[in-house]
């Protein structure tokens, strides 16, 4: 089986995976990162920052010896993480949510609520310590 986890580099994005490592751990489950970029457009100079990210996010994973995958998301982060779930057979979605003002409080982001809502699995929301 697989987690599957979306990634940006965001406290959000570094939150979700590292709940999304501990989880494929514990369910001896292999773990596939989502990387995305919001909004879908990118920059020479931002593909560049993403490489190095994505190598970053790797070897702690290799040294891990956690069985993995990273692939690249098209910008539509809901479409990306049900997708790979579903073509995965993916038994864990793990996204990471972030704080939001008292009237963003009352509507769930747009991405957020279209995952939890078409997900063919559960779906496990972390957001990062306000430390």
């Amino acid at each position: 089986m697989t987690v599957v986890v979306g990634y940006l580099s965001t406290p959000e994005g570094r939150e979700a995976l590292a709940t999304a490592v501990g989880e494929a751990i514990a369910r001896r489950s292999e773990l596939l990162v989502v990387v995305s970029d919001k909004g879908g457009h990118t920059t020479p100079e931002q593909a560049g920052e993403r490489s190095e990210d994505i190598a970053r996010i790797i070897a702690p994973l290799d040294a891990a010896g956690l069985e993995h995958r990273v692939v690249a998301g098209t910008g539509e982060v809901a479409e990306d993480l049900v997708g790979t779930a579903e073509t995965n057979q993916a038994e864990l979605i793990v996204i990471g949510l972030r704080r939001r003002s008292p009237v963003g409080k009352l509507i769930l982001g747009s991405n957020a609520q279209r995952i939890l809502l078409d997900a063919p699995c559960p779906v496990l929301a972390v957001k990062p310590d306000r430390s």
